[in-house]
């Protein structure tokens, strides 16, 4: 594995570590690559609320700040990217863009955790049966993949949809299709396998190898040892090979 494009920092709160702990760790984990993408901060209409599971729009200039820095200091061992990790919420998009209009921001990956604003929305994650839950997911998410603003999707089967099997399997299908038509590989987990959630989800991988999609590797580091869990990259890397999926890997940017 040469690149981890999705790595956290503890910023957004459920996440420990400095930040150039994951680049040491990433180096002696033989990273070539590796992008920061930790939970992006949004301006939420509802000036009471505050995400205990995101950066604040304060703690922004910090972490450009910091990575930047990282960035320059280890520039002969490893090649940083910064990125953030969102869901897609078109009312609330132009604001996020405003709040980070200026920093050199190099990519984002779409996390979809919740289906509207954070404060008025269901968790994906939690267990849903209702149809609209799955499809409102399904339709979000192909919304923001051809919004053209991300690198991949992290943890897509990340939806923990317990109704109708037939239903999963031709709206699950319906989001391969549309990584597979926007040339976007979709993410293997590495925390959510060596931790065993409901993702990676093996219902999701054989659509996927149905449909001939591409995948990659995401370590969706929340502590620096993470990046050093061999056996579980490398047990991500056996499902991908069990399930047909060629990986992508190396430099996506190509900055």
């Amino acid at each position: 594995m040469l690149a981890n494009y999705h790595t956290h920092t503890k910023r957004c709160g459920h996440a420990s570590g400095e930040d150039r702990e994951y680049v040491e760790a990433a180096i002696r984990a033989g990273f070539r690559i590796l992008g920061f993408a930790d939970h992006c901060p949004w301006v939420f209409p509802r000036e009471d609320y505050v995400s205990n599971i995101r950066m604040t729009p304060k703690e922004v200039d910090g972490y450009f700040y910091s990575l930047e820095s990282l960035q320059k200091e280890y520039a002969k061992d490893i090649k940083i990217y910064i990125g953030f990790e969102t869901e897609y919420c078109p009312g609330m998009m132009e604001a996020q863009d405003e709040l980070l209009a200026g920093y050199p921001l190099d990519y984002m990956i779409q996390g979809q955790h919740f289906l509207g604003a954070e404060y008025d929305s269901v968790y994906t994650g939690w267990k849903h049966d209702e149809p609209e839950v799955l499809k409102g997911y399904v339709d979000i998410a192909i919304e923001g993949i051809k919004s053209g603003r991300y690198l991949y999707m992290a943890h897509p089967d990340l939806i923990n949809f317990t109704g109708s099997e037939e239903l999963y399997r031709q709206e699950m299908t319906r989001l391969c299709q549309a990584m597979k038509e926007a040339d976007m590989p979709l993410e293997i987990n590495i925390l959510g396998l060596w931790t065993k959630r409901q993702y990676p989800a093996r219902r999701f991988l054989e659509l996927a190898r149905e449909t001939g999609n591409t995948a990659i590797l995401g370590v969706d580091a929340h502590a620096p040892e993470q990046l050093l869990n061999y056996e579980a990259i490398e047990q991500a890397r056996k499902l991908a090979e069990e399930y047909s999926l060629p990986l992508v890997d190396g430099d996506l940017l190509g900055k």
